[in-house]
C-alpha cells in the first residue's frame, strides 16, 4: 500500500509543477482569472490527498480523498478550458490530461476501497 500511496503522490507532484510550467505562458490578463485557478485546483489534488492520508480516520480520509477527486475533475476541465482557448499547446495538453487521467483512476480506486 506504501508503494501505491508513494507512487500516487509522485504523480499529483508532477502534474502541479506540469500545470505551474504550462501556466508561466497564460496571457497576463488571465493572471486572476483560469491561470490562478488552475493553480489552485492542481495544487488542492495533492494538499487534499495528503492531509487525508495523514488524518488517519477512514471516513476523514474519505472525505478528503473526495476533495481531492473534485479538485482533479476541476483542473480538468481548466486544461481542456485553457487548450481550447489557446492558452495551451497541444504537446502539453495532452501530458496534462494523461496524467490526470491516470490520477483520476488510481485516487477513483483508492476511494471505492475506504
Amino acid at each position: 500500500m506504501e508503494q501505491f500511496h508513494e507512487k500516487l503522490r509522485t504523480k499529483m507532484d508532477f502534474l502541479v509543477h506540469e500545470v505551474y510550467s504550462a501556466a508561466k505562458c497564460f496571457p497576463k490578463e488571465e493572471l486572476y482569472g483560469v491561470t490562478s485557478q488552475l493553480r489552485r485546483a492542481s495544487l488542492s489534488i495533492i494538499l487534499n490527498y495528503i492531509e487525508g492520508y495523514a488524518r488517519g480516520r477512514e471516513k476523514v480520509h474519505k472525505n478528503f480523498l473526495e476533495i481531492s477527486y473534485g479538485s482533479l475533475k476541476e483542473t480538468q476541465y481548466l486544461i481542456d478550458f485553457s487548450f481550447k482557448e489557446g492558452y495551451i499547446v497541444e504537446e502539453s495538453y495532452k501530458k496534462l490530461i494523461k496524467i490526470a487521467d491516470e490520477i483520476g483512476a488510481m485516487l477513483w480506486g483508492t476511494i471505492q476501497k475506504v
